[in-house]
């Protein structure tokens, strides 16, 4: 019997990764490839769809070629920036715009606009989302109203619109599929949170073409074959989810109640809600966790725009740091923060505040603070916006009993104390922190029948982990919680 792998295309914001994965679990191959990040105007963010595409397949055909071919791969999953849109040609396949990244807030206006006129109650009955820049609909509508080549598209019934996992799908059938999975097209405030397909009131509000829409599917299943040129034969497309979905899964969280935190370049809280559907009086979101068999499993969750992205700008822009591994050791140099404060609202306030005007700041400056300082304050700035989205959570009901962490941030060792203390919870980390490639290699080796369920996926591939129990004092933890909330009033 071959010894197969599952390839995993996990599709950031800042790379694009091909993973090989083994039946257990074990990480057998990675490539990598940056994507650049275009910056046109304040507050907008995107990406080269066809960059995506070209360096995606590039890493993808190294870990085929790693495996020994086509036939060593039982099956593809995929794990994507979720809110992120692309336009593109149906009868090229070409790209017709820049896609348009999560963190993107161009579409602000249109935001407010659709809430003074009274429609975010419905649009969130509906949909468990609130009216704001970060998800796919309004974005669609942008494309649609200001790039004269996605506007002849609609004429020609020649326009696809969809997430970067229906674009890399579309890519890799060569035309032949267009879906998306239901937890990506929960994100789009297009989907009804209770229905199978799109909303025609939303997308009537939206001006969002259905027909130009993707197919929502399963998150796990035979969803759609690569096209046989590609990788010297077809491979099927087994698993797919939205990066922190399949996060949430990596984590082995499959019971109701059971919460992650996923550090990228955002941090994002998901609390499993099971088959109950979701709904917050504390502004946070409801969406869908995955679908198998067409039963939905749903999730309450928090997200924060600025995570690792914070450390990025500290070392790209503000020449603070010389690598994101600097800030751990300079944060143990100092005693204190000194009264430094971050509040990171580079691209607005998430939830629970949702402020998309908001701009971040450094608070409590003095002759007497250095880099040092500062580098811990941003370390900090994670834990404070854990905290408030902990405590939204509780107040819907929701308290965190522990939380599980992971992302690329989660190694840090003092950022994953500081967590803990500042929560007064146990946070358990995975000694593999890869979980959102791990979440879309087990719903694909599910969706290939090598795995008979989540549950025996989570007991074959989930390995070690390591526990920070809180040791902060109370009087400590009372002034760093003041402190914040003093900063995030003048924000």
């Amino acid at each position: 019997m071959i010894d197969q792998s599952i390839l995993v295309l996990d599709e950031g914001t800042t790379s694009t990764r091909a993973m090989l994965f083994a039946q257990d679990g074990t990480l057998r191959g990675m490539e990598q490839a940056d994507l650049t990040q275009h910056y046109p105007r304040s507050g907008w963010v995107e990406h080269d769809a066809a960059e995506i595409w070209d360096r995606t397949l590039a890493c993808a055909q190294a870990m085929v070629k790693q495996a020994g071919g086509a036939d060593r791969i039982a099956a593809i999953g995929i794990a994507n920036q979720r809110e992120t849109v692309v336009a593109w040609d149906k009868t090229t396949g070409e790209p017709l715009s820049r896609a348009i990244v999560w963190q993107d807030r161009r579409t602000t206006d249109f935001c407010a606009q659709l809430k003074d006129a009274g429609h975010e109650g419905m649009v969130r009955e509906r949909t468990g989302l609130l009216l704001d820049p970060y998800f796919s609909g309004t974005k669609m509508r942008w494309l649609l109203d200001s790039e004269e080549a996605v506007a002849k598209a609609v004429k020609g019934a020649r326009l696809a619109l969809g997430t970067v996992e229906s674009w890399l799908v579309w890519k890799l059938t060569r035309g032949n599929t267009h879906i998306t999975d239901a937890s990506n097209a929960s994100r789009t405030l297009l989907m009804a949170l209770d229905a199978s397909g799109w909303d025609a009131d939303l997308c009537d509000l939206f001006g969002v073409p259905i027909a130009a829409l993707p197919q929502i599917t399963d998150s796990a299943g035979e969803l759609a074959h690569t096209h046989a040129d590609l990788f010297g034969g077809r491979i099927p497309i087994c698993g797919m989810a939205g990066d922190q979905q399949a996060a949430t899964i990596g984590q082995g969280c499959l019971s109701p109640g059971q919460t992650k935190a996923t550090y990228g370049t955002g941090a994002f809280v998901l609390a499993n809600t099971g088959s109950t559907l979701p709904w917050s009086d504390h502004r946070l979101l409801g969406t869908v966790l995955y679908q198998l068999d067409g039963e939905r499993h749903y999730a309450i969750e928090g997200a924060v725009f600025v995570a690792g992205s914070l450390i990025k700008y500290l070392r790209d822009t503000l020449g603070l740091i010389g690598s994101a591994a600097e800030t751990e050791e300079l944060a143990r140099s100092i005693s204190d923060n000194g009264g430094v404060v971050v509040v990171p609202a580079l691209s607005g306030l998430g939830a629970p505040h949702w402020r998309p005007e908001a701009r971040g700041i450094i608070s409590g400056l003095g002759f007497d603070t250095g880099r040092a300082h500062i580098a811990r304050a941003a370390l900090e700035a994670m834990a404070h916006q854990t905290y408030d989205l902990a405590s939204a959570f509780a107040a819907d009901g929701a308290r965190c009993t522990g939380l599980r962490i992971d992302g690329g941030m989660a190694v840090n060792d003092w950022m994953a104390q500081d967590i803990a203390d500042l929560l007064d919870l146990p946070v358990t980390r995975p000694d593999f922190v890869e979980t959102t490639a791990l979440g879309a290699a087990m719903l694909a080796a599910v969706g290939c029948g090598m795995k008979e369920s989540l549950p025996d996926a989570a007991e074959t591939m989930i390995g070690a982990t390591r526990t920070f129990e809180p040791a902060m004092d109370d009087a400590v933890r009372r002034l760093r919680l003041k402190r914040w909330d003093e900063a995030l009033a003048k924000v």
